[in-house]
């Protein structure tokens, strides 16, 4: 087993700040979908929220952070930090810093290591699922030495045993709609005496205290050791109780050293990285592709915990109890339902079905289906995509998940209003369902959310085909062609319209961000119908009036006006910093826009537009992408192309094809069988595919099905640096349209 571990760069995406976004990624040392996120914290609580508390370019070091933080738009909670120092005592969390060479420090997904040149000591990181370990090593001068476990942002209830060696906290979460009930547990165990300790945060001390509960509280530990000495520190973690943190801490790391831990953790990730085997790539190329594997496997973040009898069971953030079975959160679903679940209904099928079920559970204890998942709901994005998360794994046949109960929340996402803040549920279902669209003089983002709104229904569709009635069936997917309601064949654009039926504003600005469009203009959202490109064509005038519309928008300009947002957010920034005109690959609405080409009936624009991404706007370092990179999201789009498809529309088991980066790439799949791509004549030049073998036999469609990769694949590509734009392609070659199902039935 190669040690792929040396081709992943964490920082990958690690140098932003509030107004440009180059990934706005941390870099976290976990297991893959692990509990906690470490990561080293270089700045302090800089920005939006402190959400920037780690720059890869930054000289400074401030702990060793225990974070829970998906996004940097939605902050961290049930965080903690670990920070040694030594001499004279600097109680100031901005004061007991120091200084770091970033060029020295190690930052792996199973090892962490920093250089605290004022203090001279050393910091070591491992983690495990739900604990880690840290290692300090102190100087020989040092004449006193402690550690701080810091508070960063919540109320904390710390309880210390200097007798037992031992400190145990409690953080109360306040995000979105919480239960009071629902906690993040820790224990720290030492290796070593605690000679004194003391209490404090930023307004008082307590030094003699040994249990208290403050904002943002933090504990001062005075080691009993010689100079030289090293210290570990074994931290255990739990949404439980802290008796259940300690389990964990036994359960995951007990007796074992740091080096047998990092062991464990490194061979964990090699064992799915050496899944998927690449060929003929660069090693700049290699990097970013293991970096981005990485990157995939990270979120759903895992919460569940195993009991005494060894059963997963959980504490839920929707309804405060403690529950058998598991529970993922940490996801925004109308980002990463796009790549990350198709991606993983390939890597790991059966690791997917558990995710599943956990989603399902989230549904089952709140009652709905979360928008974004941190821990329990939030208010953030339009839609109701956890329906597309099921209907893809439905339509491709993973097990392990109670799809029945998965239809009965997708069911209440489509018929049933939620609760008017938009934590859940579709906000403007009233006027989709009685208008056939959502009116933008009752609820912004009007013709963003129809659009959204009408694939969800599609989605839903799938599961009603078991599990609903024919009429849901029929209603839904009548349901999913109301994206058409919100084109405007004036002047061939979609466009908002108002409760009375007229079209939003006197006159159209087609450069204007927000309004009734999410987070772009009508050139990045109006193209959000994947379920049925063929009726979007057909809006456009037919096929080659689409394809023309998205040549436009490829050779416009990256002008933009800020619209309704009134400044210039970062997607517009990033969107101008890169020449490829109104396709804005920094931010998810745009990520499906390449391949409609091919759905057009013009596969080579795809295949030519996906090489230039992939070569002009990723790499393996701190500014490797080219907006937020989203729990996953643009990471997931890099591999599912590099192996030369993409889910134009998740929810049916198909991949449009694009052109394959590598020369050969094989996934080792978990059922045994091996998926093994080849592009034969493949360079940076020859991005055409002028042919593709399926098992041997040629085939004509610009599509494969997940069934036939699933089960094992010889999926050969013929590649060549002239355009193959004389093909002759057939109604049956064409990418899944809802609009040809429909006619054909």
């Amino acid at each position: 087993m190669q040690n792929l571990l040396d081709y992943v760069h964490p920082t990958q995406g690690g140098d932003n700040h509030i107004l440009f976004s180059n990934g706005n990624t941390l870099p976290i040392a976990t297991t893959p979908f692990g509990m906690n996120s470490w990561v080293p914290q270089t700045v302090n609580n800089a920005g939006f929220q402190g959400s920037w508390f780690f720059n890869s370019e930054s000289h400074r070091f401030f702990g060793m952070r225990c974070s829970h933080q998906p996004s940097v738009w939605l902050a961290d909670y049930g965080c903690f930090s670990i920070m040694p120092q030594v001499g004279k005592v600097v109680l100031d969390k901005g004061g007991h810093d120091s200084a770091i060479r970033p060029e020295e420090s190690i930052i792996k997904p199973d090892y962490c290591f920093h250089k605290l040149r004022r203090y001279d000591t050393t910091l070591e990181l491992t983690p495990t699922e739900r604990c880690s370990v840290i290692r300090l090593r102190f100087p020989d001068t040092a004449d006193a030495c402690r550690v701080f476990i810091d508070g960063i942002k919540e109320e904390l209830q710390i309880d210390i045993d200097r007798a037992a060696r031992l400190l145990t906290g409690i953080i109360k979460i306040k995000r979105g709609i919480l239960p009071e009930s629902f906690n993040f547990h820790f224990a720290i165990k030492l290796d070593c005496a605690i000679s004194d300790s003391g209490l404090f945060n930023d307004d008082e001390t307590w030094d003699d205290k040994t249990s208290h509960c403050a904002h943002k509280l933090s504990a001062r530990l005075e080691l009993d050791v010689e100079p030289g000495a090293e210290v570990i520190l074994k931290i255990g973690t739990s949404y439980i109780s802290t008796d259940q943190a300690l389990k964990n801490l036994d359960r995951e790391i007990g007796e074992k050293d740091f080096d047998t831990v990092r062991k464990e953790t490194a061979d964990t990730w090699n064992s799915l990285l050496n899944r998927i085997e690449i060929e003929g790539d660069t090693e700049e190329q290699r990097r970013t592709f293991y970096s981005c594997l990485y990157r995939g496997l990270l979120f759903p973040r895992r919460t569940y915990e195993i009991d005494d009898e060894g059963e997963p069971f959980h504490a839920s953030p929707y309804d405060g109890k403690i529950h058998p079975g598991v529970m993922y959160t940490d996801n925004g679903f109308w980002d990463t339902h796009r790549t990350v679940y198709p991606f993983l209904a390939l890597f790991c099928p059966e690791q997917l079905g558990e995710i599943l079920q956990g989603l399902v559970n989230s549904s089952i204890e709140g009652g709905w289906t979360p928008k974004w998942a941190s821990p329990g709901y939030l208010n953030c994005m339009i839609g109701t995509h956890l329906d597309a998360v099921f209907a893809d794994g439905y339509v491709k046949g993973i097990t392990g998940w109670d799809t029945a109960a998965a239809y009965k929340a997708m069911h209440r996402n489509a018929f049933e209003t939620g609760d008017d803040q938009g934590f859940y549920g579709r906000h403007g279902i009233e006027d989709y369902d009685k208008l056939g669209f959502v009116a933008e003089d009752h609820v912004v983002h009007g013709a963003s959310r129809t659009m959204d709104f009408a694939y969800n229904d599609f989605c839903v569709a799938q599961l009603a085909k078991e599990h609903g009635t024919e009429e849901d069936y029929q209603t839904l997917l009548k349901r999913a062609g109301n994206y058409r309601n919100v084109f405007d064949a004036s002047i061939g654009f979609m466009r908002g319209r108002n409760s009375d039926g007229n079209w939003v504003g006197e006159t159209f600005n087609e450069f204007a961000w927000g309004g009734p469009f999410v987070e772009g203009s009508v050139w990045q959202c109006g193209w959000a119908v994947g379920h049925d490109p063929e009726g979007l064509a057909e809006l456009f005038g037919g096929r080659e009036a689409m394809a023309d519309k998205l040549d436009l928008l490829l050779e416009t300009p990256p002008h933009f006006d800020a619209g309704n947002y009134g400044i210039e957010i970062h997607e517009m920034t990033e969107m101008a910093a890169v020449d490829f005109g109104q396709y804005a690959h920094s931010n998810q609405p745009s990520h499906h826009i390449l391949f409609l080409f091919a759905a057009a009936g013009k596969p080579w624009k795809t295949e030519h537009a996906v090489r230039r991404v992939m070569d002009e706007l990723y790499d393996s370092g701190p500014k490797g992408f080219c907006g937020d990179e989203d729990n996953g999201e643009m990471a997931c789009w890099y591999l599912l192309n590099a192996m030369g498809f993409y889910p134009l529309c998740p929810g049916h088991p198909s991949y449009v094809l694009g052109s394959p980066l590598f020369k050969k790439l094989t996934l080792h799949m978990e059922n045994g069988e091996d998926l093994v791509i080849t592009a034969d004549n493949n360079s940076h030049e020859n991005v055409y595919v002028q042919g593709v073998q399926l098992n041997g036999n040629s085939i004509s469609t610009i599509f494969v099905n997940h069934a036939d990769l699933a089960a094992g694949a010889n999926l050969d590509f013929t590649m060549s640096d002239q355009a193959n734009s004389s093909r002759e392609i057939s109604e049956d070659d064409l990418p899944y349209s809802l609009s040809k199902d429909l006619s054909n039935s």
